[in-house]
């Protein structure tokens, strides 16, 4: 017996042994994997954020270095050396024996010898070096220039456009969602003949071009209404909501239980009441999300404001005048990418605030009850 039991427990040691070499092999996979899918990620990631990472490197530059060939990536300035009063560039000088060392380039010349001087014994006076003074390496000292942020902030009068792009936004936002989430809660809760034949239809405008009903709507506000000029062709549309934002609310409003309104109703709430505080606090998710696509697209809109505010320069948004600052400043691209990073400071923050419930809303929109 005594035999028996011990080749048992033999057999359940490498039982147990086999089992936690097996865990510890799953764990091992299981960790490779998650290494791999992260780093996967991370690439992904780091080649979307690189045009906006050289987009703010390039805003801390100076305009000499922007236009310099074979200046380094990092905000920079040439290395210069006084002598005499004036300050010269230091340039990499390869020497006979093979060695390269730091001189400054007191006068270039396209044929013959340049004149250069050893910073490291300017008592030695003008050395000439024959060759190609182009061909040789600047050398280059970290120079970070946060004074393009306050110079982008005045050329392009960032307060103004600010304000105008914020009105224009807050407004367009508030009359969107409000007008939405009235007809979505009307298709989600209501029946009525053709509420099915009626959403169809509401929902296929998202297919027509917008580039069909431009003509029609500028010729509407601007010859019969006499709105040119002015922000009512861009803020009144907004207040009969949008067929995307229909969809969206009433996605979410068909997952909030009927019975709570049933409970409302017992109480005496009306279906406008019921909406007011018992659906609307249910799908703040949903109309934040909403919230945040129509704010993203007004701050970004461009064609709408340039044909209805032409004329009045007052009342640009950001979107044209940052169009027009591009247009002005061409040749200063390290303030134009200043002004574009500002522009989109504001966006990013909200987003970042906002990500949790923006992303609760768009995933709850996508189930159906």
């Amino acid at each position: 017996m005594t035999a028996i039991a011990q080749g048992q427990g033999v057999a359940r040691r490498k039982r147990a042994g086999s089992l936690s070499r097996v865990q510890l092999q799953a764990k091992r996979q299981e960790l490779i994997t998650a290494l791999i899918v992260t780093g996967v990620a991370v690439f992904i990631l780091a080649v979307y954020l690189m045009p906006m990472g050289y987009a703010f490197v390039t805003s801390l530059k100076t305009k000499a270095q922007t236009s310099a060939i074979n200046s380094p990536i990092l905000p920079s300035s040439p290395r210069q050396f006084a002598y005499e009063g004036e300050n010269y560039d230091i340039v990499f000088v390869p020497q006979e024996d093979g060695t390269i060392e730091e001189w400054a380039l007191v006068q270039p010349r396209r044929r013959g010898a340049s004149d250069f001087i050893d910073i490291d014994n300017p008592e030695a006076g003008i050395i000439k070096w024959e060759g190609n003074w182009r061909t040789l390496e600047k050398a280059w000292e970290p120079n970070i220039q946060w004074s393009n942020y306050p110079d982008a902030w005045n050329f392009i009068n960032f307060a103004r456009l600010l304000g105008n792009t914020l009105l224009y936004a807050f407004i367009t936002m508030i009359g969107m969602v409000s007008a939405s989430a009235l007809t979505a809660y009307g298709f989600a809760r209501f029946r009525f003949p053709g509420k099915n034949i009626l959403f169809i239809l509401v929902i296929s405008t998202l297919i027509l071009p917008p580039q069909v009903t431009d003509l029609p709507k500028y010729a509407f506000f601007v010859n019969v209404l006499d709105w040119g000029g002015t922000w009512w062709p861009l803020i009144v549309p907004a207040f009969f909501g949008h067929a995307y934002h229909v969809f969206l609310l009433r996605q979410y409003f068909m997952t909030i239980p009927r019975e709570m309104e049933e409970a409302a109703s017992i109480d005496g709430a009306g279906p406008f009441t019921a909406f007011l505080k018992v659906i609307l606090p249910q799908a703040i998710p949903a109309l934040t999300a909403s919230a945040l696509f129509h704010f993203f697209y007004a701050w970004n809109d461009y064609f709408g404001p340039l044909i209805y505010l032409a004329g009045n320069r007052e009342a640009q948004p950001i979107s044209i005048g940052l169009a027009e600052f591009n247009g002005l400043y061409s040749t200063e691209p390290q303030l134009i990418l200043a002004a574009s990073i500002i522009t989109i400071v504001l966006p990013l923050a909200i987003f970042f605030f906002a990500q949790r419930i923006f992303v609760q809303g768009i995933v709850i929109t996508g189930v159906d009850k």
